[in-house]
């Protein structure tokens, strides 16, 4: 199935929204221009619509096979990860002090985007393994960082992340993996962990595991935690043992899944006595004792943004594969009979807002993540401390919303596509079937939505009484003035009414819960977390294509024209989910008063 890389709307943007003069203007980003985006893009679109893109529907159709203790993945793969590698393209994001390219986290979130249209099943590999490079940078020794980073950064080796065990999901407290101390250093691993993405594979010469598990004498509950580095293959001479003996890790099984078949889920044992290395996997701590489950939230937050980036790249695939069988396929006339029937379905008043809502709400999810990838560069590089670390604070704010919003209206938006394809969305055949299945999951794994959803309200909202929440909004009140001072343009007065109304019902939404927390009813409180979660992104997305709006509204070049219209159905149909929502929250109280019986 075809697919090309959004190059309009990036470059739009690039060049009008996110504020890339500021970005260019960081410390260590001078040979940073809107040129080398652009040319970057081009070879990135090059690369993933020749190499990736023809890879998805096989990944469905052939998934990875275990045979033998070895796991093959689905023909094209290899090749098409081993010219990923050669590329350069694990090194895009990463500082160049490392081995990167220091190319920032905005473009590496545009390729990765582009990756997870193309195919979300292959991409989800290098996605897990810029997580573990993060974690690495920031936690791992000098000599770890020179052991382990070139190898993954050039694509040769890869990286995985292990929390989940069988009685152990969300509630990492309860994890058994056991991490017992030798006397050279290193440890011998024990345990199962299910649900490893990419636990093994063959695209890379080495997979290089982030293990959570607990010493014998560790405290009990997540305090015990502590964080081991586990490579499939030692990296390096350990005692009797050399460098390239096959550690005791191996993958007991692989799931059978929904969708995204084309990513082997594995189920990993550690200590089965299988390796050369004898029993129990060699592992070396990372950090400190006991801190394992900080080090490992490095890896989270990293992966919770790329997940995000995932729905909203199978958003844009499903709404392409929408807008060209909208304008291919024909039925009936168009109702005004300007047309000589049958006419595309375009034309008819349903697909048309079926398309509007699959267009407005990826548009505007992509540029509020584009914006949440903007704020890390300048949390990163701004040399003010006040002013980085207020950086760093909003995108820790937007991380749960960017993820929890992307990842459930891509729901919706694969489920529009479906049904602008009618019948034939129902058949295979079409592929549209495909991409509702494989995104079904990115709004479980990394934590679910309602994992953001507590995270966003407990640490974010009610903890400073609504501060951060509250000065979000005020960003996007600086935008009213510009759309409300021109009375005489209809569509922006319009789209600076329903953006005031939104910003209204979100305050609203804000004191509800600060009231609610002060009330101490928390059943109240959490009620309300997942319908904030959703409010707190159509807002977000109603400020960015109010923004778009302005630069658009007097063009009439096609795009920006496409553009206005997005901007004023997601003012019309999309922003009145706000006050919703805010009513859902307000009224948390009188819900807690009848709980479901249990």
């Amino acid at each position: 199935m075809s697919y090309r890389v959004p190059r309009s709307d990036i470059h739009f943007l690039l060049e009008h929204i996110i504020d890339t003069p500021a970005l260019f203007g960081l410390p260590g980003n001078e040979e940073l221009s809107l040129d080398l985006f652009h040319a970057v893009l081009d070879e990135a679109a090059r690369f993933i619509e020749q190499e990736v893109v023809p890879l998805n529907q096989a990944a469905d159709l052939t998934p990875p096979q275990l045979q033998n203790g070895v796991v093959t993945t689905t023909p094209g793969f290899k090749n098409a990860f081993s010219n990923f590698g050669q590329a350069g393209w694990q090194g895009l994001q990463h500082d160049a002090a490392i081995g990167g390219q220091d190319l920032s986290k905005l473009m590496g979130a545009i390729f990765g985007e582009n990756m997870s249209a193309a195919s979300a099943a292959f991409a989800l590999c290098p996605l897990l393994t810029d997580s573990v490079i993060e974690t690495f940078t920031e936690a791992a020794t000098q000599e770890q960082k020179d052991t382990y980073l070139p190898a993954m950064l050039e694509g040769r080796w890869t990286g995985t992340m292990n929390l989940t065990e069988s009685q152990a999901g969300s509630d990492l407290s309860m994890v058994k993996s056991v991490a017992t101390p030798q006397n050279d250093g290193s440890y011998r691993v024990q345990g199962e962990k299910i649900f490893i993405s990419y636990g093994d594979h063959d695209l890379a010469e080495n997979i290089i595991h982030l293990v959570l598990a607990r010493t014998p004498d560790a405290p009990a509950g997540i305090r015990g935690l502590s964080l081991f580095i586990v490579p499939k293959f030692l990296a390096h001479d350990q005692g009797e043992y050399k460098k390239g003996a096959r550690n005791d890790v191996y993958c007991a099984s692989l799931e059978h899944k929904l969708g995204l078949h084309g990513s082997p889920t594995a189920v990993m044992l550690y200590g089965d006595n299988k390796g050369e290395v004898g029993q129990g996997a060699i592992g070396y701590l990372i950090g400190e004792l006991h801190r394992g489950l900080e080090y490992m939230f490095i890896t989270m937050n990293a992966a919770r943004y790329a997940i995000a980036l995932q729905g909203l790249a199978v958003a844009d695939r499903a709404l392409f594969s929408a807008q060209s069988y909208a304008a291919e396929r024909k039925q009936g006339g168009d109702l005004e009979r300007k047309l000589p029937a049958p006419v595309s379905i375009e034309h008819h008043p349903d697909v048309e807002r079926m398309l509007q809502t699959m267009r407005a709400l990826t548009e505007g999810t992509r540029a509020v993540a584009y914006h949440a990838a903007w704020l890390k560069d300048m949390a990163l590089k701004t040399e003010d401390e006040t002013q980085r670390q207020d950086y760093q604070t909003q995108y820790e704010f937007y991380v749960p919303i960017v993820k929890g919003f992307a990842t459930e209206m891509v729901n919706e938006v694969t489920s529009l596509g479906v049904q602008v394809h009618g019948g034939m969305g129902f058949i295979e055949e079409t592929g549209v079937a495909q991409y509702m299945r494989d995104c079904r999951v990115f709004s479980i794994y990394e934590g679910t939505t309602a994992i953001q959803a507590n995270d966003l309200i407990g640490r974010k909202v009610v903890r400073d009484e609504g501060a951060v929440a509250l000065s979000l909004v005020q960003h996007i009140r600086d935008t009213l003035p510009l759309l409300q001072q021109q009375p005489n343009h209809k569509a922006l007065a319009f789209i600076g009414l329903r953006l005031e109304q939104a910003c209204q019902a979100y305050e609203q939404a804000v004191a509800s819960l600060v009231t609610l927390h002060k009330d101490q009813n928390p059943q109240a409180v959490y009620l309300g977390s997942v319908p904030f979660l959703m409010l707190s992104g159509v807002l977000l997305g109603g400020w960015k294509m109010a923004q778009s709006a302005l630069v658009c509204a007097e063009s009439a070049d096609p795009f920006a024209v496409q553009k206005m219209s997005t901007a004023v159905f997601y003012a019309a149909q999309i922003l009145p989910r706000a006050s919703m929502y805010s009513s859902a929250i307000s009224d948390g109280e009188v819900l807690s008063l009848y709980p479901m019986p249990k």
